[in-house]
């Protein structure tokens, strides 16, 4: 039987019972209001060395399975993210994804020193690695603030969603360069400031050109190349965002800040086949965002989490209520539009996830003193931090005022393939829409104008131009004009 499990056909089948169990426990803990992030971690601490005895112990294995995850979840996420939406909190969020992640690592990592010398019971930890530690920790995880917030489905004001989104998107480089530029200071025993300043801007600049460039030539060779089959196209996008990420490490660049902003030139631009390309990356991000929990779950021991639980609780509670506060209360100073409640939700949906805990491999690799604590401490920060904050995201909105009327969401849900220049939008008939008359011919619409399909109750039916209008009726118009559209919009009010 051992040899079975441990055989290929063995893997296979424990990976599938795993993978099912893990989305049984995320629809319960849907239901139940728990981040689908933390079941997936507990499932993958479940099966592991101190659960039904997976042997896993592999932090190369596991950086790899993150760094491949990070890019998809990445991509993805810049590719759902809609420019009109960040463009008006592009400057704060930028700012808080570099200079927030920079004081957050500072201020974390001068408490982490002072706690460590100030008592016996843990390892004595100097300022550099200290700075390392808190530097792990910096970045708000994007896998699960984008999972949260949209499972959630809450609106909110002051475009804090966009912000929080674009945040937790574009600060993980930051925080990698930090990480990495922390554990060179200390394998090397010192490092000049300019250098340091040189290699963090031109990680930054290098990331950020190319991502725009191959975005641009990506959106480019997938309009322009002719692929019979249909179903390849999500294969090719995949493909030209591993290369984004690969070409960019080559180029000494910050690969993640290039992929996340290649998901957005995509994703804001007209491709062929995109609504199907779409659904392929939404699944394909949301099957790695699985495998990466359950490989980090796999990889803890979850009985050496007891005896940093005393300091993983002080470092969390100081980076929830004050690192994160100060960070995001000093670095959006200078943006007014931002109330005190709304800097007061930013700073309260500053989840770690899974990025701090990859983060955290690289000093473990890198033989850094005292990694396998750094480990430890941060898998306990990140499960404290989903159980506390996750939770609590809409519970908070709600309190502090935040939640906006909801956007009414589309009835009949058909999307126009991009190569179709037509636009579609629906409207609700009101009675001040009828008293021109009630058949559909009375209704005052622009020419270029079609109302293709009619939702009465919970019946749908394809309209004539006698068909009598009742009030709620919805009406599905299509427009092969853009200007008609708009003409609509203002005429009779479309709704979506």
């Amino acid at each position: 039987m051992m040899d079975f499990l441990y055989s290929g056909e063995g893997v296979v089948l424990i990976g599938a019972i795993i993978l099912f169990f893990s989305i049984l426990a995320g629809k319960a803990g849907y239901r139940m209001g728990l981040p689908t992030l933390l079941l997936f971690l507990a499932v993958g601490m479940m099966f592991g060395s101190d659960g039904l005895g997976i042997q896993f112990s592999s932090p190369k294995i596991t950086q790899f399975i993150g760094m491949l995850a990070l890019c998809i979840i990445l991509f993805s996420g810049g590719m759902d993210t809609k420019v009109d939406e960040i463009k008006p909190v592009a400057i704060p969020g930028v700012v808080l994804a570099t200079v927030g992640v920079l004081l957050t690592t500072i201020v974390t990592g001068t408490f982490i020193y002072y706690l460590t010398n100030a008592t016996n019971d843990y390892a004595v930890l100097t300022y550099p690695q200290s700075l390392l530690l808190g530097a792990v920790m910096s970045s708000t995880d994007s896998a699960s603030v984008f999972s949260i917030l949209r499972s959630k489905g809450i609106h909110l004001k002051e475009k804090l969603r966009p912000m929080l989104e674009l945040e937790s998107g574009s600060n993980d480089p930051m925080a990698y360069m930090l990480t990495i530029m922390l554990i060179s200071y200390i394998e090397l025993g010192g490092m000049k400031i300019q250098d340091a300043l040189l290699a963090l801007g031109l990680q930054l600049v290098v990331g950020a050109v190319l991502g725009y460039i191959l975005g641009r030539i990506t959106v480019w060779v997938i309009n322009h190349i002719n692929i019979q089959n249909g179903s390849l196209y999500p294969i090719l996008l995949l493909s030209t965002a591993l290369f984004v990420f690969g070409m960019t490490s080559l180029c000494k660049g910050n690969g993640y800040l290039a992929v996340y902003i290649a998901g957005l030139i995509v994703g804001n631009n007209k491709i062929m086949h995109k609504k199907s390309i779409s659904t392929f990356f939404d699944g394909f991000g949301w099957l790695w965002q699985i495998v990466m929990f359950l490989t980090l779950g796999l990889l803890v021991n979850p009985h050496e989490l007891f005896p940093v639980a005393g300091i993983g609780l002080s470092i969390g509670a100081f980076m929830i209520l004050i690192a994160r506060p100060l960070s995001v209360f000093i670095t959006l100073l200078p943006f007014k539009h931002f109330s005190f409640k709304g800097k007061l939700y930013i700073s309260w949906v500053g989840l770690r996830g899974a990025v701090p805990i990859i983060f955290a491999t690289y000093p473990l690799l890198a033989g850094i003193d005292h990694a396998s604590m750094f480990f430890n401490i941060v898998f306990f920060i990140t499960i404290l931090s989903l159980l506390l904050q996750g939770t609590t995201v809409a519970w908070f909105a709600k309190i502090l005022g935040l939640i906006d009327k909801d956007v009414k969401k589309s009835v009949f849900n058909f999307d126009l393939p991009d190569e179709i220049r037509s636009e579609m939008g629906e409207v609700e008939i009101t009675p001040e829409m009828l008293t021109n008359g009630c058949r559909l011919i009375d209704l005052a619409l622009p020419e270029h104008s079609l109302v293709v399909l009619i939702k009465r109750n919970e019946s749908f039916f394809i309209p004539r131009g006698s068909t009598t209008l009742v009030g709620g009726d919805i009406l599905l118009i299509i427009s092969d004009d853009k200007s008609s559209m708009e003409e609509m919009k203002a005429r009779i009010g479309i709704t979506t």
